[in-house]
């Protein structure tokens, strides 16, 4: 993947990504509102509580890596920044709107199912029903530029597979739980073990009684 985020990165694109969509007459973003998006205890995962100092840097780096811009003057008192990930003047990305809505959210969200990225990116983006989801994640899958989200192996006793977005930088390690098929718990790993001693228990004793 062409770009790598730490998770302050990705969260601080996912706010702008968000807010350029639900709060337009407020955007760009002032560092204050960034920090407040950042930090939000609703539609987050995991819940961040990151300073002033501390948005100011992630949001200087990704000015540096020009995929954030400052946007200052004509009237404003402080320097409000803009989001040059996607669908920008500045760069080639170009997405659909039901891409951007589930893309922002898996950002802000880490690992979600269609089911969960349907409803928390509902405000962003109406989606008709779970198909136009699916097809939209399949298009984040499988882009010819490489993929943006991958699609992970379904958990034991779950009824959906779940998404997760591939901008980490490896800090956060891609999400990929063991199939069903190799899954072997503790639990299910001693019982076989007893299975197999009383088994060996068997066959000695019937060598035994054969006087071999």
């Amino acid at each position: 993947m062409k770009h790598q985020f730490s998770p302050e990165e990705a969260r601080v694109i996912g706010v702008l990504l968000e807010k350029q969509v639900t709060t337009p007459e407020q955007y760009p973003l002032s560092l204050n509102a960034i920090v407040t998006g950042c930090n939000q205890k609703t539609n987050r995962e995991p819940v961040m509580s990151l300073s002033d100092a501390d948005v100011q840097s992630v949001v200087d780096e990704l000015v540096r890596r020009h995929h954030v811009s400052p946007q200052s003057g004509f009237g404003n008192r402080v320097t409000k920044y803009e989001q040059r990930f996607c669908n920008s003047e500045f760069g080639q990305l170009k997405l659909s709107g039901a891409q951007v809505a589930l893309l922002a959210t898996l950002l802000l969200r880490g690992p979600q199912t269609p089911g969960e990225l349907r409803m928390r990116a509902a405000r962003m983006h109406d989606f008709a029903d779970m198909q136009e989801v699916e097809q939209a994640l399949e298009v984040l899958v499988s882009r010819e530029d490489g993929p943006m989200v991958v699609k992970l192996p379904r958990e034991p006793g779950k009824r959906e597979h779940r998404y997760q977005h591939l901008f980490g930088d490896g800090s956060e390690p891609v999400v990929v739980p063991m199939s069903s098929e190799n899954e072997m718990d503790s639990g299910s790993l001693v019982q076989r073990v007893a299975a197999l001693e009383d088994e060996l228990a068997a066959l000695k004793a019937r060598l035994e009684a054969a006087g071999l």
